[in-house]
């Protein structure tokens, strides 16, 4: 107003200038630009044309329907709004809604993951996500026909799920912090673990069904219907999610951890926990970034969000810091080439693994990902490390070898929902080939995991030294190729690795829901036990099932000494309810 009173000068022009352009900027600041998420993220608004997105979705579903190995990596994000599509989600896709709650974000029309076999078989339906929107399903029915790797979280479905398709084999999967308003039908899935979920009504079961901290739980209980149910979460915080309000504005939720807690956590609307503004995230590119300049970011304190694509890694990223969060979008994929780790981490609080997947390189790998170095011992009750949807994969691709996957030395850390994956179909897949001993390696006390999915590797699929550990769900086949039982031996006298091994020390441990599954591709090759543990009045397992798949070969027995021999003509599939 002064400036005004006088006769304006040259200066006063240029003050007056600078002071628009100032409040110009701060009203221009309420409409943030979009983060430059690369090529493979595709942002949906509800002003756009529904025909626009239409052909967006189309286009990257013709590369990724079968692109079971391939190279490419997608992530649909949406903004808060309402949605008319038919969505297919095809390999490597995660689909976002970018709300605080689920309800957010509807989409009405036809969202489904379909069988990518023939004759409706879902069990190589692989590698895709659905989190944080809500569906309106074409007919009252959305089909997730899927198997492992496939996270559905924080969704709401305002009518009837069914987990398969047309009844073909299945044999998935994974659901959590998620409502069904009507009926689940699981139908012919091999098995499944729902947790903080909640429905209508649930039907169907097959071999290993697991519930925990879910409402309106089905009726029965194991060995018939197979039916695990733990009536509450013990520890968890779910998955950060990445948001955006109205004017585009992102930043990434962190949940909040929860003690003892059952259904879903967004009834109030947004999920209870912290934002963190997207400036504080290092926004990763896998064409422009290496390890360098990764851990350089890492450094400086800054989060990282990869972006969809292949991260060819040199040396590991080293998380020191904590409360760091690695979050990834469509799959983002961790490769070491140089025969290192992917990741390793500090024995601090508060890191944050979530939505990736480590794809072993030709070089052999000691380990892939490693939490807390060995001997560590701090505990972290009050603010875990916790991984959730990270995924491992050694061959398939191409050759991979390592001797550990997953290795967790840290106390107290929360594993929600992995798939750790010797591959037995796809390229660089044979006994000599793509190695690996184990896939899981727990050092740490007090470990817990949710789904806990591993498969095909040669001596123990889960090796745990630590005490205290939880497993919530189970899920294995052993190795289908080893040539002959001399190659596939623990001991003298014992037939093979057992897949879940509890070790010899260990004194307290407990299991809930464990399904172990043989398809020996070679004759005359033996697994002496599914489940090998020590015997002591604080280990206790619940509810076990193997099963052979194969004409060839037999799991001999369940857990130790009990449960008798598998067999596929009459089919025999041995059950144990309680262990000792």
């Amino acid at each position: 107003m002064q400036i005004l009173s006088r006769r304006p000068t040259a200066r006063h022009f240029a003050v007056l200038l600078f002071m628009t352009g100032h409040v110009l900027s701060s009203l221009a600041a309420t409409h943030a630009a979009e983060p430059d998420f690369g090529p493979n993220v595709l942002i949906f608004k509800p002003s756009m044309s529904a025909n626009a997105m239409q052909r967006q979705i189309d286009a990257v579903y013709a590369t990724q329907q079968h692109n079971e190995f391939g190279p490419q990596r997608n992530a649909f994000l949406f903004l808060p709004g309402q949605y008319k599509l038919d969505l297919p989600i095809g390999f490597y896709t995660q689909v976002l809604g970018l709300g605080d709650s689920p309800d957010a974000v509807r989409i009405e029309g036809n969202v489904h993951a379909d069988a990518s076999a023939p004759n409706n078989n879902a069990t190589t339906t692989f590698w895709r996500a659905a989190e944080g929107f809500s569906v309106l399903p074409t007919g009252g029915t959305m089909q997730w026909a899927v198997s492992q790797a496939v996270p559905m979280r924080r969704m709401h479905v305002l009518g009837n799920l069914v987990l398969h398709q047309k009844h073909g084999w299945a044999s998935g999967g994974w659901m959590a912090d998620t409502k069904v308003d009507r009926n689940v039908d699981s139908g012919t899935q091999q098995q499944w673990i729902s947790r903080n979920s909640e429905w209508g009504d649930w039907t169907g079961s097959n071999w290993n069904m697991v519930f925990v901290g879910d409402t309106h739980m089905p009726e029965g209980s194991w060995p018939e219907p197979p039916y695990t149910k733990v009536d509450t979460v013990p520890t968890m915080a779910e998955k950060p999610f990445l948001t955006a309000d109205a004017a585009g504005h992102f930043a990434v939720r962190v949940p909040a951890l929860q003690q003892n807690s059952v259904g879903v956590t967004w009834h109030s609307g947004s999920t209870p926990g912290a934002t963190i503004p997207i400036a504080k995230f290092y926004i990763a590119h896998a064409a422009a970034d290496t390890a360098k300049s990764l851990n350089a970011q890492l450094a400086q304190g800054r989060h990282l969000l990869l972006t969809p694509g292949t991260y060819d890694l040199d040396a590991p990223l080293r998380i020191t810091r904590a409360g760091t969060i690695v979050l990834g979008l469509g799959f983002a994929t961790l490769h070491p080439v140089h025969g290192t780790a992917a990741l390793t981490t500090a024995d601090v609080d508060g890191i944050n693994l979530s939505g990736l997947l480590v794809d072993a390189g030709a070089m052999l790998s000691p380990v892939l990902v490693q939490i807390g170095p060995r001997g560590s011992h701090a505990r972290h009750e009050h603010d875990p490390v916790t991984l959730h949807d990270v995924f491992f994969r050694v061959g398939g691709a191409g050759v991979g070898r390592a001797d550990i996957n997953l290795e967790i030395n840290s106390n107290d850390a929360l594993l929600d929902h992995t798939w750790i994956w010797r591959a037995d179909h796809g390229r660089g897949v044979g006994w000599d080939i793509n190695t690996s001993q184990n896939g899981l390696v727990v050092n740490g006390r007090n470990v817990t995991a949710y789904g806990l999915f591993v498969e095909h590797h040669q001596h123990f699929q889960v090796l745990w030294n630590g005490e205290g550990g939880r497993t919530y769900f189970y899920q294995s086949e052993i190795p289908y190729d080893p040539p002959i039982q001399g190659a596939y031996s623990s001991a003298t006298g014992v037939d093979g690795w057992a897949s879940y091994k509890v070790a010899d020390n260990v004194r307290q441990h407990s299991a809930w829901g464990l399904g172990v599954y043989s398809v020996f591709t070679h004759p005359d090759v033996a697994l002496s036990r599914a489940i090998e543990t020590p015997a002591s009045s604080d280990i206790h397992f619940r509810d076990m099932i193997t099963v052979a798949l194969g004409k060839q070969g037999v799991i001999k027995n369940v857990i130790n000494d009990r449960g008798g021999p598998t067999g596929m003509e009459p089919r025999v599939t041995p059950k144990v309810t309680s262990y000792p």
